[in-house]
């Protein structure tokens, strides 16, 4: 079984720079106090806020709302100041929603549950179990929840009681529902067929049967009176609401249709396909108004604009596109993000256009001119790799999503400066032991070696004819040991770029490269299952360890260097005897993927990370679980420990970092 680059482990580039991890953990909470806000239990900070999946703006323009892996950040829309972190026992929240009058907050987070949040005072209200989907009645006391199968719910949202609820039995599965705008209607599909509830009602006042194929999308007009559909038939119906009747259906769509959404004045009609063609209809007539091809970066969603006159429309090209609703002319472009862009939406004024992209950013611009206003950071989609600098002053990061390395101060936790280089994502970073080198390796399968105190390039290490996944320096950073997936271990000498050896006998893409602590062994993990032990001066295979039955991701040597750890997918942990190879026992904790693991500094215990997100603690002497910690809300990439043993780091795809307190319960 291969394991993917995202499951690459970075925790043994990092042992040799552990002296900084105490001051990083003081240093960075003091300069950012929302690292230290709505902590996991057992942790002492937070680095980066999460991956953001929602972005929205509250009724009156004041706030920004951030749906992350660690909960809803709120921000200040002016300034761009953290306001507050809402989370419940740091789950990821997936969608949100402010009621109308801005004072309640809806979330929706993984496994169906719902929650209500008091904007003000950042308190968790209500906790609606059984619940996706959401949308607020107008006077935003009802709240309107669907389980996904067979009922819809209708809640107080003072109470958190439940009001209503609305089954079909005979079609028992609901794939979606829209509350019109009134708050006196509740459609809901079953595949291919729209049911017109009334609310105070307790059957379905309406069938709507024309659609021939599963319904993807649905819309009320803002005046309630007409309902748009639209699915994979390639039909988009236009519904009277009070009749049933079908008014008219809109010609033109060859293929499945995706979305849906009348303009705010109710006179146009907004319509995207599967492939990239977005459709303008005027309401009235039926009318097609105007068309977007698929462009070079592909056409993804629209937003209308507050008057209805501005269309906003992003793709995969990194461009925002404004486009006049009337006449489809392109009226201004906005270029800054540097990845996909996955939404837009407009500030409550229309003044201010909000974005979020793959980029790891979200944007605000000036809507008049363009002018990109503040840029919000810290929402990192996955932390894959990072390293502190030998004097604990400076942190490197890097990671899916991004070609760049990213330099921080790691006292003030202000960012420094960006290394631009790579052309593929970076998988991995590593300071030399004295600090002035900075080595990085990405997908476009290169090294590259910056200085530290200019930034320049120093050297690019080419020959990996597949992405580099590991590397690190040897203990007197003379050498640099480079992992691939190209099944090969390459031996770089530091100071001339010049290739020292090649490393071959893996049978599969290489995850995991490990100097010992005298440098003169380095111990490989492979998708083949085995780990092996490198001469390093001479290249020469020295054992093969076997007994994992899964990938090995993972490989560290205990301080004294006569123990190796190895962590596989077979959801095990192996600890070998380095001069014989004998295993010396097998640490099995019931969790799902071991992706990283690492010694503490007086090599009794030992720390693994999991793809289910735990972190365990074992007694190296007896391979009994010590501790387990849960806080992350993705798998754990990466764990070591701070040189006193006090502290514990661990990075995740959640994207964020825990600091965990270690000392004695």
């Amino acid at each position: 079984m291969k394991i993917q680059a995202r499951y690459l482990k970075l925790s043994r580039l990092l042992v040799a720079l552990l002296p900084s991890l105490f001051i990083f953990s003081v240093g960075y909470a003091s300069a950012s106090p929302y690292a230290t806000w709505s902590l996991p239990e057992g942790t002492k900070a937070r680095l980066n806020k999460g991956g953001a999946s929602r972005v929205v703006y509250s009724p009156d323009g004041t706030l920004l709302a951030v749906a992350s892996n660690v909960g809803i950040w709120l921000y200040d829309a002016q300034t761009g100041e953290e306001r507050n972190l809402l989370t419940k026992d740091n789950a990821s929240a997936r969608s949100i929603l402010f009621s109308p009058d801005g004072q309640t907050l809806a979330s929706y987070s993984p496994g169906k549950v719902v929650r209500l949040w008091d904007v003000k005072r950042g308190q968790l209200l209500h906790t609606l179990r059984w619940s996706i989907g959401m949308a607020f009645s107008p006077d935003g006391q009802t709240l309107a929840t669907g389980n996904g199968e067979t009922s819809i719910f209708l809640w107080d949202v003072k109470s958190g009681r439940s009001l209503r609820t609305f089954r079909e039995y005979a079609h028992p599965h609901f794939v979606g529902f829209s509350l019109s705008p009134d708050g006196q209607t509740l459609a809901a599909n079953d595949r291919k067929t729209i049911r017109l509830w009334d609310v105070k009602g307790e059957r379905p006042k309406r069938l709507l049967t024309e659609h021939t194929d599963s319904i993807i999308s649905m819309s009320f007009s803002p005046d309630g009176q007409t309902l748009a559909t639209g699915g994979q038939d390639a039909k988009l119906h236009l519904w009277d609401v009070g009749t049933g009747d079908l008014l008219r259906t809109l010609e033109g769509h060859t293929d499945w249709i995706m979305s849906v959404s009348f303009s705010p004045d109710g006179q146009t009609l907004a319509s995207r396909s599967r492939y990239d063609k977005l459709r303008l209809y005027d309401v009235s007539t039926g009318n097609l108004l105007w068309m977007l091809e698929g462009q070079a970066g592909g056409v993804h969603r629209g937003a209308f604009s507050p008057d209805s006159q501005t269309l906003v429309n992003w793709g995969w090209d990194h461009i925002i596109r404004l486009y006049d609703v009337g006449t489809g002319d392109l009226l201004r472009t906005f270029i800054g993000h540097t990845r996909r862009i996955r939404s837009a939406a407009f500030s409550p004024d229309g003044q201010t256009l909000v974005s979020r992209s793959t980029d790891q950013t979200i944007r605000l611009w000036d809507v008049n001119t363009g002018d990109l206003l503040r840029t919000l950071t810290g929402h990192i989609y996955r932390v894959d790799s990072m390293a502190f600098s030998p004097d604990g002053q400076t942190l490197a990061d890097g990671g899916n999503y991004r070609s760049t390395i990213r330099l921080y101060d790691v006292n003030t936790g202000d960012f420094l400066r960006t290394l631009e280089g790579h052309r593929m994502n970076v998988e991995s970073v590593s300071f030399s032991p004295k600090g002035e080198t900075l080595a990085s390796a990405s997908q476009d399968n290169t090294i590259r070696l910056w200085d530290v105190n200019t930034d320049d390039l120093l050297r690019t290490l080419e020959g990996h004819t597949g992405s580099v996944s590991s590397i690190a320096f040897s203990p007197k950073g003379e050498t640099l040991a480079s992992a691939s997936q190209d099944n090969t271990i390459r031996l770089w000498d530091v100071n001339t770029g010049n290739l020292l050896r090649t490393l071959k006998g893996h049978t599969e893409e290489v995850n995991s490269a490990f100097f010992s602590p005298d440098g003169q062994t380095l111990a490989s993990a492979s998708a083949d299952s085995t780990v092996r032990l490198w001469d390093v001066n001479t290249g020469n295979l020295l054992r093969t360890l076997e007994g994992h039955i899964g990938s090995v991701s993972s490989v560290a040597f205990s301080p004294d260097g006569k123990t190796l750890a190895s962590g596989s997918t077979d959801d095990t942990i192996h600890l070998w005897d380095v001069n014989t190879g004998s295993t010396l026992r097998t640490l099995i904790g019931r969790t799902k993927e071991v992706n990283s693991v690492a010694f503490s500094p007086d090599g009794k215990t030992l720390a693994s990370g999991y793809a289910d997100t735990p972190i365990r603690l074992w007694d190296v002497n007896t391979g009994r679980i010590l501790r387990t910690f849960r806080g992350h809300t993705g798998g754990v990439e990466c764990v070591l420990f701070s040189p006193d043993g006090k502290t514990l780091a661990s990075g995740s795809t959640d994207g964020t970092v825990l600091l965990w307190d270690l000392a004695p319960e």
